[in-house]
């Protein structure tokens, strides 16, 4: 925080990136809390809301076949890792979506903690990092 302002996006992104590796498993517990599943629609305040509405709009799109794939992918997922799925929306097409929630359902519980650790930073650095 002493560092503010940030000479530049990147410095700031580093910044927020070093500190976000500090996180546990309880923080990530913590930040999926109210993190809406891919594919449903998010619930709360519209403030709340509409970033997810906006990230996921690929999956929102998408066939009823492939929706409904997602939808068992999550209850899978849910069932082997006890949260929620977790992945940058934004910029993956429904299927690559789906690829990850497929993939990383093999992955043992400390590989998709790191997993979903990493998505957690990138979600909010995507826009920035893509400037």
């Amino acid at each position: 925080m002493a560092a503010r302002p940030y000479a530049s996006v990147a410095a700031l992104l580093a910044t927020g990136d070093a500190l976000a590796r500090q996180w546990q498993g309880d923080a990530l517990q913590a930040a999926l809390a109210a993190h809406p599943r891919i594919g449903e629609r998010a619930s709360g305040s519209d403030k709340q809301a509409t970033p997810s509405c906006g990230e996921q709009s690929a999956m929102q799109q998408a066939d009823r076949s492939l929706q409904q794939a997602m939808q068992q992918g999550n209850q899978a997922y849910e069932a082997r890792f006890g949260r929620v799925f977790l992945i940058r929306a934004k910029g993956r097409s429904a299927e690559q979506m789906l690829a990850e929630l497929q993939r990383r359902l093999q992955n043992e519980q400390q590989a998709e903690q790191q997993e979903a650790l990493d998505q957690l930073r990138e979600i909010p650095c995507y826009g920035w990092r893509r400037a």
